[in-house]
């Protein structure tokens, strides 16, 4: 299951483990990603809190946990790497693996067809 929040993060679900990364549309707006700061695996983190940062050739921006729970994983590739997400944003571009610790969280965002319609009142 993939779910969206509005602000252009995408959740991959699997079980209570979720893989979060930016969306299409947000590495395109933000153009060329030069440098991604990732969290600390172990770290634990609220809804909504700041938990990495991405930062192109015209912006920085943060990557917010879209849900409360602990970090289980980081993709370390990003740090040699960060213009994977531009190249796979839905893909090898993810930031991080979290341990969800309230699966009700996810119940208000979007799933695909919903973010697409979002997308699209945005243009």
């Amino acid at each position: 299951m993939i779910k969206f929040t509005e602000e252009h993060e995408w959740l991959l679900v699997d079980g209570d483990t979720v893989t979060v990364g930016i969306t299409d549309y947000a590495q395109k707006a933000l153009g060329d990603v030069v440098f991604v700061e990732l969290p600390e695996v172990g770290a634990s983190f609220g809804k909504d809190e700041d938990a990495a940062v991405v930062e192109s050739v015209k912006a920085a921006s943060d990557v917010f946990a879209p849900i409360s729970g602990e970090i289980m994983d980081v993709n370390g590739a990003l740090e040699d790497d960060p213009s994977l997400v531009n190249s796979a944003a839905m893909d090898a571009g993810w930031f991080f693996k979290m341990k969800a610790s309230d699966m009700s969280e996810m119940d208000a965002m979007m799933d695909e067809t919903g973010y697409n319609d979002f997308v699209a009142g945005l243009e």
